[in-house]
Parts: C-alpha cells; sequence; structure tokens
C-alpha cells in the first residue's frame, strides 16, 4: 500500500492512504446542502403557526428549497401538515396540565381537564389560526379530520391512566368517556361566528358531571 509522509520532529512518520483519505474526508465539503427533513418542514409550519401567521406550504417549501410535491407525499395534504401542527402544540400543554392537576381519580381528570381549557382558550396562536383560517373549525372538530382522533386518544390515555391506577371507575369505556369530553370541549370553546369562544366555566361543571364529582 503507498505510503504518505508527514514531518514530525526530525524522523518521517508513514501514514496509510486510508488515514489520509480520512483526514481529507473530516474536513467541510463546498457545494449543496443537505436536503431539508420532514422535522424541518414541521418545525418551520410551527413557527408559522405560534406567530398568528397562515401555514403557506408555498413559502416552506421556498425556504425551506423542497418541492411541495415532497411536503405533501410527507403530510398527505396541506391539512394533514395543520393537523399535525395543532396536534404537536397541544401536546405540552396536556402534560403540563397532567403533571400540575391536583387530587387523585376523578378530580385529577377534572383539575387537568380544567387547565387544558383555560391554555386553549387563552392561546393567541389557537385564536389567530380560528380567525384567519377558512376551514379552522373542520380542521379541528371533524372526526373524519386530522386533530380530534388525536385529542380522544390523549384524553382517553388520561383517563386510563387513572383506571389503571385504581383510582377511577368511569360509568362507560374510556374511550367513550374521552370521545365525550373532547366533543364537549370543542362545543364550549370554539364558535361558528367568532371562532374562540372560550366558555370554560360551563364546561368546567359539564365535565364535572360527566366524571361524577362536584364542580
Amino acid at each position: 500500500m503507498p505510503l504518505v509522509y508527514q514531518k514530525h520532529e526530525e524522523s518521517p512518520v508513514p501514514v496509510t492512504r486510508r488515514r489520509a483519505d480520512a483526514l481529507a474526508t473530516a474536513r467541510p465539503r463546498r457545494g449543496r446542502p443537505p436536503a431539508a427533513s420532514r422535522a424541518d418542514v414541521l418545525d418551520t409550519a410551527m413557527r408559522m403557526y405560534l406567530h398568528g401567521e397562515r401555514i403557506d406550504v408555498r413559502a416552506i417549501a421556498a425556504e425551506l428549497g423542497l418541492g411541495r410535491s415532497t411536503i405533501y407525499r410527507w403530510f398527505g395534504s396541506r391539512e394533514g401538515l395543520v393537523g399535525e401542527v395543532l396536534v404537536r402544540a397541544v401536546q405540552p400543554v396536556i402534560a403540563e396540565s397532567r403533571a400540575s392537576a391536583r387530587g387523585a381519580g376523578a378530580k385529577a381528570l377534572l383539575d387537568a381537564f380544567d387547565r387544558i381549557n383555560r391554555s386553549l382558550a387563552a392561546a393567541p396562536a389557537l385564536r389567530a389560526f380560528l380567525e384567519h383560517e377558512r376551514d379552522a373549525l373542520r380542521i379541528l372538530t371533524s372526526s373524519a379530520g386530522p386533530v380530534q382522533p388525536r385529542m380522544v386518544e390523549l384524553v382517553t390515555a388520561m383517563i386510563e391512566d387513572e383506571v389503571a391506577a385504581g383510582t377511577f371507575e368511569p360509568s362507560v369505556e374510556p374511550s367513550t368517556l374521552g370521545y365525550a369530553i373532547v366533543r364537549l370541549a370543542e362545543a364550549f370553546l370554539y364558535n361558528d361566528a367568532d371562532g374562540l369562544r372560550g366558555d370554560v366555566e360551563r364546561l368546567r361543571k359539564v365535565e364535572a358531571a360527566l366524571l361524577g364529582v362536584r364542580a
């Protein structure tokens, strides 16, 4: 194998061609940067949403150097991308509300649901989305859409955790109760005319009745 030499003090030190190739590979390469990923698209769309901007697939594609067809292939449609952003935005709200909830069983669930509802009612990004997105309510509340089924899954998981802990015994299946909780929230939080209704006080009372606890 041919040798390459480097000077080290007075004696030449042999370095194999493989080592030289490795050193060359380690140097930064010029040229076109790596293509953007699905996560990059989601991050850019999330930034738009949190800033109260419309999620614009054309603008995202131009910013990231992608074709719109690639984004549609990853998310199915613009609505699929928007739905994933909305679910991603609410997940930390749910996690924080669950962790901060007081009590156990039905009381903990009611407290967690109330915290989630109040956070959503006060969220500027959600308000802007409802005001500026023509199909906002359909995207948020359709049982065939990208948001409601995931919300039902997340709420049902909270209920199932309490059932597994032996602190709550629902009168119906957890999945049915989770669906009812989500549909109630939609009815009291959103308004066909104004976008965001935010009637959290009455919502808490109805949820309490559904869970079998005092409001």
